[in-house]
């Protein structure tokens, strides 16, 4: 998929997170935005998934460790193709298949999660199990920074490491914030980048919002062999809407109809921009 094509996407899945989230009143997109372009990579290009076929043992799994960032997961499954996009306005609701952390039952969702922490260790589970039977698929997992607070994850990584699960590729949402302030201010997991060499990772930085570099890290990740990867990706929560940029207040909040409209107002004209430069 060509870049422009993949913004074109990246707007959508924007437009769906807010849309969800506002319909539900309730929801996180501070962080399900600053991951907008990362989930919509995955899925349009990065990922061997099919929505026809969404069980085929030989897909690739993706785990969503900060589990509450699945509206923006949900919007780049439904736009993929694995359920309608009308359905994203069931976000939350009683009885409705999208719930407010990954929920199995789902087509697209390899695991249900939400505890932070615990995500990545499942995904390790599933990169062994690939190693066991000799399967070709990978095991892809996005880690929030904060969440790197959690314990877990080092004991999680240490395993990886010390078997050497090259068809791992850990994912960390870099915004620096938390629900409590930057990371910090709360409880600072840097450098990251020192803590997962140390466990035996191949270690990447990226921009998560420019797509040559998300192409690029996904490149470098599939070609290590040996060790499991990490790809840091340096990224603005809220990215795309002006006042939720770089403000850790849309942590589990959702806009109201005034917001609403000015969030949708500002996506659309982006739209907009982008049609124009595919006609240029």
């Amino acid at each position: 998929m060509d870049n422009l094509s993949l913004k074109k996407m990246a707007n959508n899945v924007r437009k769906g997170i807010i849309e969800s989230v506002h319909a539900a009143k309730a929801g996180h997109p501070g962080g399900s935005l600053s991951a907008a372009d990362v989930f919509t990579f995955l899925y349009f290009e990065e990922m061997n998934v099919d929505p026809k076929n969404p069980e085929d043992p030989l897909r690739d799994r993706f785990v969503l460790s900060k589990g509450h960032t699945v509206p923006g997961q949900y919007a780049a499954l439904a736009y993929r193709g694995f359920f309608p996009v009308e359905e994203l306005m069931t976000l939350r609701k009683v009885g409705s298949r999208l719930q407010g952390h990954p929920s199995l039952g789902l087509p697209g969702i390899d695991m249900a999660t939400g505890s932070l922490g615990q995500g990545i260790s499942a995904a390790v589970g599933m990169a062994l199990a690939g190693k066991m039977d000799n399967a070709s698929y990978r095991v892809y997992t996005l880690l929030g920074d904060g969440e790197l607070e959690e314990g877990q994850v080092w004991e999680a990584a240490m395993f990886a490491g010390a078997h050497n699960l090259d068809n791992l590729c850990v994912m960390v949402d870099n915004n620096n914030l938390q629900i409590d302030g930057t990371l910090e201010e709360v409880c600072s997991p840097y450098p990251i980048d020192k803590k997962f060499e140390a466990f035996n990772f191949k270690v990447i930085n990226a921009d998560a919002h420019d797509f040559d570099d998300i192409r690029r890290a996904f490149k470098e990740a599939r070609e290590t062999k040996g060790m499991p990867v990490c790809i840091i990706f340096k990224s603005i929560k809220g990215k795309g809407v002006s006042y939720m940029e770089n403000n850790g207040e849309w942590h589990g909040k959702a806009p109201g109809d005034d917001l609403f409209k000015t969030a949708m107002d500002e996506l659309n004209a982006m739209g907009e921009e982008l049609e124009k430069e595919g006609d240029r």
